[in-house]
């Protein structure tokens, strides 16, 4: 399965403000009313998602399989956090990122993701027969 759509180089960004949901407090990652870490983490997916997601074929998504990050500066309740995906490359069915995350006063995050490209039918096939 390879996608000759996606191209090394292509970047997306996304945005979502700092509240009372997605603070360390809120998911459980820490004590504190800042941007958590799975938080952070779940933007960048969401940028490397939305990057390709359009250049995929009828039937096909991605799922995340690989996250390296390193969450550098906190950022609290009423910030802008802006994450950025890049493609790295393509590799059969399979796409790396560069991902980062920033608020109003730089660079909060940064590291690499990967995506593995999957038709859908059959991974929703193979997950129904793991059911108990």
């Amino acid at each position: 399965m390879t996608n000759d759509k996606i191209v090394q180089g292509k970047s997306h960004s996304t945005t979502v403000n700092v509240d009372n949901t997605n603070t360390a407090t809120a998911v459980h990652s820490g004590g504190l009313e800042v941007f958590s870490t799975p938080s952070m983490i779940a933007l960048m997916e969401c940028a490397a998602y939305e990057c390709i997601e359009a250049d995929l074929e009828p039937g096909q998504t991605t799922v995340g399989t690989i996250v390296n990050i390193q969450h550098l500066a906190a950022s609290p309740i009423g910030a802008t956090i802006t994450a950025t995906a890049t493609v790295t490359s393509v590799e059969k069915r399979l796409v790396h990122f560069n991902v980062t995350a920033s608020d109003g006063h730089g660079e909060i995050g940064n590291g690499t993701h990967t995506r593995a490209i999957i038709d859908v039918e059959r991974f929703m096939a193979k997950l129904e027969a793991k059911k108990v």
